[in-house]
């Protein structure tokens, strides 16, 4: 068998052979150009926090008279701005979001039908507070309890719903929590599908506006009973409590609350094109007071900010160089669009900055995560993405590695 001297570094005669190698390679040693120029790229980990966008603003935030509130525009998904958002307070009636929302996937799932008919319990019946007034051996569909839901407030039609999704409310109660900490509201936990004053029934205008998104991000086909301004059940007709309803044609939603301890509260949202801006209000003082804030917070946030899309699904935000593949440069981009929420005037200002490893080594698998990238504004970040590999790369054969070996010695 035929002996190779080993290439030690000290060795003449391989620092020789490496060095012509690198010669003829040289044209292939560049660097991978980045397809988009505005994307500069690091190794290094993102070193400032993600802030609201308010935090970048030169327009202050307005003055809300309400215990907590948080303004959040829901096709980038940002915070623009909040004042006690992880404040623990009562949900009141807004808890029905979490109601509908769990009823929601059910109906989705094809666990219940909006015209199937609920049996109605003497428990749902006898429940105080605000009704849709069902009563027990009267015929009442799904459809019908989720309006009775929305549009009424009813806490009667809240708990019939609860037993058609879990048997019971204490088990749907648990339905709730869990749903909870799978969409990542940490200061909340439910006691009971209607708001009803419990020390242990708690939220935050943070989780609120988490859960409030999710159920118009993922259940839009139901989205229209929150628009519905009446119902009329058992030959009675009840007004939607969102006096934003009649207000402003833009506002399609969402939900008010209110019990003595809770004040008054609404989770409002309006589309104006194709932008969205959710609110969350609780704590005011009045039916009047929570709607004029909660227009005035929508009005503020449309007209000093701006929503754009800054990468669409599948394009790449960068180009970066792949060691050892069957392809030297591999694209990498966001998984999904990108939507980024700036002040107004300041969408030119945004710069991208791709934090990924280096050296990338194949094989790189399609959608792999590779590295983030982070929207900047003024040094501040707005929000980080992952990157993902938007087409694989297969390892290179036997030469092609031990050439990308050599290239990688030199560099």
């Amino acid at each position: 068998m035929t002996k190779f001297p080993a290439f030690d570094r000290y060795s003449l005669t391989a620092r020789a052979a490496l060095a012509g190698l690198a010669l003829a390679l040289a044209p292939a040693l560049a660097p991978a150009q980045n397809p988009n120029p505005q994307v500069a790229q690091t190794g290094k980990p993102a070193e400032v926090p993600v802030v609201p966008v308010s935090e970048v603003s030169p327009i202050p935030a307005p003055t809300i008279a309400a215990r907590a509130w948080i303004a959040v525009d829901v096709n980038s998904g940002q915070v623009l701005a909040a004042s006690n958002p992880e404040q623990q307070v009562e949900p009141a009636s807004l808890t029905k979001i979490m109601t509908a929302y769990l009823a929601f996937t059910a109906v989705d799932e094809n666990r219940l039908s909006l015209d199937q008919q609920v049996n109605v319990s003497e428990t749902a019946w006898k429940t105080g507070g605000s009704r849709m007034f069902i009563e027990p051996r009267k015929p009442v569909t799904v459809g019908e309890l989720l309006q009775g839901v929305i549009v009424q407030s009813g806490n009667d039609a809240s708990v019939a719903l609860a037993e058609a999704v879990a048997g019971s409310e204490a088990a749907f109660a648990t339905l709730m929590n869990q749903e909870a900490e799978r969409l990542g509201m940490t200061r909340t936990h439910f006691m009971n599908a209607t708001g009803l004053p419990d020390p242990q029934h708690v939220t935050s205008v943070r989780d609120l506006a988490t859960l409030a998104t999710h159920l118009i991000v993922n259940h839009p086909q139901h989205f229209h009973y929150y628009k519905q301004r009446e119902f009329t059940y058992n030959n009675i007709t009840q007004a939607n409590r969102n006096r934003l309803l009649w207000a402003d044609p833009s506002v399609d939603g969402m939900k008010t609350g209110h019990t003595e301890s809770a004040g008054y509260c609404l989770v409002a949202t309006a589309l104006r094109g194709e932008r969205r801006v959710l609110t969350v209000v609780v704590g005011t003082d009045s039916e009047a007071t929570r709607a004029e804030e909660s227009l005035k917070l929508l009005n503020w946030s449309f007209q000093n900010f701006d929503t754009v899309k800054l990468f669409d699904k599948d394009q790449p935000a960068v180009e970066a160089r792949v060691w050892e593949g069957k392809a030297q440069t591999v694209k990498l981009g966001p998984p999904e669009p990108v939507w980024i929420t700036v002040p107004r005037g300041k969408a030119g200002e945004i710069k991208p900055v791709a934090q990924r490893p280096d050296p990338l080594v194949a094989p790189l698998e399609q959608g792999q995560a590779i590295g983030t990238v982070a929207l900047t504004l003024d040094g501040k970040n707005l929000r980080v993405e992952p990157l993902v590999v938007q087409q694989g790369v297969e390892r290179a054969g036997f030469f092609g590695r031990m050439t990308d070996m050599v290239k990688r010695w030199f560099e």
